[in-house]
């Protein structure tokens, strides 16, 4: 086998063998805190999106036992998801427009999700009769689901926030 030999001519370029650190380009910080940020946010979205499949799934559970659809509740999924998709676009993208609407609009979809519960009156029963959360397990789950999301949100707002300020280009001091 041929060796390399060290030199000009044939061997290794110069430059390469480390001692030319202190020349190459360092990546700005806030580059990589916008890809961590991005992938933290990937990870909430997903998580949003299970938490509102769980809201689907005990909006449907719901209509056999009597109840009619609830408007409130159709509506707060519809709004979830749109600004799911949204979210996504915006992070994929890094625009900081997209991004803003979709913090409006989950908190939005949040807000009248526990506007729905709030509504009913099976929590104000399950603090009064303890054995009365048994009779209806669709209601506890839909409070979870809800409970679940609020926290979610907590966290995809301050995430969401932390993205757009990295992504911002820095202010130049006059």
């Amino acid at each position: 086998m041929k060796q390399r030999k060290s030199g000009v001519g044939n061997g290794r370029p110069s430059g390469t063998d480390g001692s030319d650190f202190s020349y190459r380009m360092v990546v700005d910080s806030r580059y990589t805190k916008v890809a961590k940020g991005k992938s933290r946010l990937s990870a909430l979205i997903f998580t949003q999106a299970i938490v509102q499949l769980v809201e689907v799934v005990s909006l449907f559970l719901s209509i056999p036992q009597g109840e009619g659809l609830n408007t409130l509740a159709v509506s707060s999924i519809f709004i979830g998801f749109l600004s799911l998709l949204i979210g996504e676009l915006g992070r994929r993208r890094s625009r900081v427009n997209l991004l803003k609407f979709y913090m409006f609009a989950s908190s939005i979809a949040l807000l009248i999700s526990i506007a729905c519960v709030g509504s009913n009156n099976f929590l104000v029963e399950v603090i009064r009769y303890r054995s009365r959360w048994e009779i209806n397990k669709v209601e506890v789950l839909n409070i979870a689901s809800v409970l679940l999301g609020l926290l979610v949100q907590l966290f995809s707002i301050s995430t969401t926030v932390s993205l757009i300020r990295n992504m911002s280009p820095p202010k130049r001091a006059s």
